[in-house]
């Protein structure tokens, strides 16, 4: 197991040695990225993000280079992997059923959600903005377990720290491209005026997966931007004019392995 500075999040429905959602302490990373830090495009040291790695291989009791890092962006891109390559693949869902590898992706206030078909050996992991869900990551990366022989009802899903309602207001703009997708969509955010929302992407991501006939789902309810002390929040650091250039900021690992 990882020392006690190192803070991850653990789902209820997924077991409980091989997924987690880390935090951004036990690292060492210094500064702005202060300490768990896997932001590959960031200013950090890259050194300190490979040992950031190894820290995480050691809570599998595997090398550092068996965590698979997608080059993430904002779409519904999911593949099915079987090595794992760094940020050579880009794609924001990731799908195995290989034992050896971790599935690793990063989130800053986004969305991270693993899922796990136990029975039939098919793990999958996440990056859930708010464009990549409403595009349809979600059911790109559910659609390849299925077709790797996975089963909606033996598949657990859970979500980890994000961005949580209180937290995340949006204008029309972003409400209206949920609600030109389906006008029900209306009802995940709530009007605070001014042509101002509140979204609640969980209830959203909550309601997609029930339409995959995923049934066994939990949710963290984790504020990334309300817990500066233990994790990296995105928006946080853009109110605080922390972020000197283009995707260079601090972002956490979310990870699971079969």
């Amino acid at each position: 197991m990882l020392e006690k500075m190192v803070n991850y999040y653990l789902a209820p429905n997924l077991p409980q040695d091989k997924h987690a959602f880390f935090g951004r302490n036990g690292g060492v990373s210094e500064g702005l990225y202060a300490s768990l830090n896997f932001n590959w495009r960031s200013q950090d040291k890259p050194e300190n993000i490979e040992t950031n790695l190894e820290l995480i291989g050691k809570f599998y009791q595997l090398p550092g280079n068996r965590i698979m890092r997608p080059k993430q962006g904002h779409t519904a891109t999911a593949v099915y992997i079987d090595t794992p390559t760094r940020y050579q693949i880009e794609a924001d869902g990731v799908v195995t059923d290989r034992p050896d590898i971790v599935l690793g992706i990063t989130t800053a206030d986004c969305m991270p959600i693993l899922l796990a078909d136990d029975k039939h050996g098919l793990i999958a992991a996440v990056h859930a903005g708010w464009r990549g869900a409403l595009q349809g990551v979600i059911e790109n990366t559910v659609k390849i377990m299925l077709e790797k022989g996975a089963d909606p009802d033996h598949i657990a899903a859970a979500a980890g720290p994000c961005l949580q309602k209180e937290s995340f207001e949006v204008r029309e703009d972003m409400r209206s491209l949920f609600v030109d997708q389906d006008p029900n969509n209306g009802r995940f955010f709530a009007s605070i005026g001014n042509g101002r929302y509140l979204c609640n992407l969980e209830a959203y991501v909550h309601h997609r997966l029930h339409l995959l006939g995923i049934q066994n789902v939990s949710f963290s309810g984790i504020d990334t931007y309300a817990n500066p002390e233990l994790y990296f929040s995105y928006r946080r650091c853009c109110h605080q004019n922390l972020i000197r250039q283009p995707a260079d900021f601090p972002i956490q690992l979310s990870t699971i392995r079969r």
